[in-house]
C-alpha cells in the first residue's frame, strides 16, 4: 500500500488476465484480488491472488478501482 497525499493505492500487474478474469473484493479495509486463466479444455492454467490490509483511516465509501491499457490494476482510496 502506497500512500500519496491523502490517497492509497494498491497496484498489482494482472497483465497476463482478461478483465472478467479479475475479481476484486474489500471488506473490512481488507483488498483481495483473485484472477484466474482457464484453458479451453477447462484446466485452471494461471492464477494471481494478493490479499493486503488498507490502514485504518480509510474512507471505505472512496474506494474504486481501474485497469490500465497495459494490465496494471490499481486500487485508490481516500484518507478520512
Amino acid at each position: 500500500v502506497r500512500a500519496q497525499g491523502d490517497i492509497y493505492q494498491v497496484v498489482a500487474n494482472v497483465s497476463q488476465f482478461e478483465p472478467p478474469d479479475i475479481v476484486v473484493t474489500i471488506s473490512n479495509c481488507h483488498v483481495a484480488i483473485q484472477a484466474e486463466k482457464v484453458a479451453e479444455d477447462g484446466t485452471v492454467c494461471d492464477t494471481f491472488t494478493h490479499k493486503c490490509q488498507l490502514p485504518e483511516d480509510t474512507d471505505p465509501l472512496s474506494v474504486s478501482c481501474a485497469l490500465t491499457e497495459t494490465g496494471t490494476l490499481v486500487i485508490t482510496a481516500r484518507r478520512r
